[in-house]
């Protein structure tokens, strides 16, 4: 069975897209991992070389006409990463799930079709508080919470705490929390120092040691089409995550 990580804050702009591909870049050098974009920017898709345009059945596509998943599956062009694309049709999801049965089942039901053949699943959601997110957390056996240095980030990871709990009591028992990372880091500034120390009052054992700074390589690979891992492997924020990952991979229980 593959471990199924959501990454997930209900605020835009946090470094969920970057962390996901850069990720699943880094697993996929030893694991089968799968990339599952629930983001209706479909920014995961475009950001691994994924033509949104092109593609014939996305997630919409699987969750709401009851697509086979396994025909929604692509290769990335660029990473031995496979992708389950977001295209324009996701506007509408939100909408058109909440007229089917057990609708927050709907993503764990089709996963379960391919868990087996993956190591590793990440689930790229979108910002806000919504059926979507519900379905990748209840889906997920982990969520990964980045949240930004800055004060509005500890107002996204209260949001995101308060979602956790309410999916943990009732749709997902055996859901975790893997981590918090802070992104977009500057150790010069206080503020960021100031958030961190913050957060680490409160959530000291979920906090990931390695942080990701700011970076302009890791702005630029998307633009490829590809990881910062392939991009640019030897800049900082490639670098950083690898460190992440070896941290994550030490976290999972299988």
């Amino acid at each position: 069975m593959s471990n199924i990580i959501s990454v997930v804050n209900q605020k835009g702009g946090v470094g969920k897209t970057t962390t996901v591909i850069n990720l699943a870049a880094v697993i996929s050098q030893t694991k089968k991992v799968l990339v599952i974009d629930i983001d209706p920017q479909g920014n995961s898709s475009s950001a691994l070389g994924i033509i949104k345009n092109a593609v014939t059945d996305s997630i919409y596509n699987v969750l709401v006409e009851n697509k086979n998943i396994k025909d929604a599956i692509l290769t990335s062009t660029n990473e031995e990463i496979d992708v389950i694309p977001a295209n324009i049709n996701m506007t509408g999801l939100d909408y058109s799930l909440n007229k089917i049965a057990n609708k927050e089942y709907i993503l764990t039901n089709k996963i379960q079709e391919i868990s087996n053949d993956y190591d590793v699943i990440l689930i790229d959601s979108p910002p806000g508080i919504n059926l979507l997110n519900i379905n990748a957390l209840t889906a997920s056996d982990y969520i990964l919470i980045p949240m930004q240095c800055e004060y509005y980030g500890l107002e996204g990871l209260s949001q995101v705490m308060q979602t956790f709990k309410r999916v943990k009591a009732t749709t997902n028992p055996r859901l975790e929390i893997i981590g918090i990372l802070f992104t977009m880091y500057d150790s010069r500034t206080k503020l960021s120092n100031e958030v961190i120390k913050e957060v680490e009052k409160y959530f000291s054992n979920y906090t990931f040691n390695t942080k990701i700074n700011r970076s302009i390589k890791l702005s630029e690979a998307p633009s490829y089409g590809k990881s910062c891992i392939s991009y640019s492997p030897n800049s900082k924020g490639a670098i950083q995550y690898k460190e992440l990952t070896t941290e994550l991979l030490g976290r999972l229980k299988t």
